[in-house]
């Protein structure tokens, strides 16, 4: 098996710890900026906020449904939160990083996962790495645009 990475990156027009908040929240925040179709559902099966949640996410992506598992993790709380599923392979870093002395944020989805072995594995390396990276930028896309939303609504 080889591993593969996909990563996209935006800057967002919010504080980190406002970005961070959100993305750690799979409760209301987290759930609100998955792209559809391509996450087709979310259930929370422990916790909701920050390490400890544990998240059972399915994904169709070319008409595979694939279920993941994945444990939230906090290894630099405020900075940097991770998924993994250790059955999968998968494992999702968000970081977030202060842009022009913190007003704005960069924020940073990278994934390390698995192929498979022989030519789907092969077709798998060509493709999946561009169509994550796809689907991270609409997900970064979203994500500001719940950020303004909720701006909006509060003001």
């Amino acid at each position: 098996m080889s591993t593969m990475y996909a990563e996209a990156s935006a800057i967002v027009d919010a504080r980190p710890e406002t970005v961070y908040e959100i993305v750690a929240d799979y409760t209301d925040g987290h759930a609100a900026i998955l792209p559809k179709p391509y996450f087709s559902d979310m259930k929370i099966e422990k916790g909701g906020k920050g390490a400890g949640t544990v998240v059972k996410v399915v994904m169709n992506v070319w008409g595979v449904k694939r279920t993941y598992h994945f444990t939230v993790t906090e290894p630099h709380p405020g900075e940097v939160l991770t998924e993994s599923d250790p059955e999968s392979g998968v494992t999702t870093t968000f970081t977030f990083e202060p842009v022009e002395g913190g007003p704005r944020t960069q924020v940073t989805i990278r994934t390390e996962m698995k192929s498979s072995k022989g030519i789907r594995g092969v077709m798998e390396r060509l493709f999946t790495p561009g169509l994550t990276r796809r689907i991270y930028e609409k997900e970064l896309a979203q994500l500001n645009t719940y950020i303004q939303q909720r701006r909006h609504s509060s003001s």
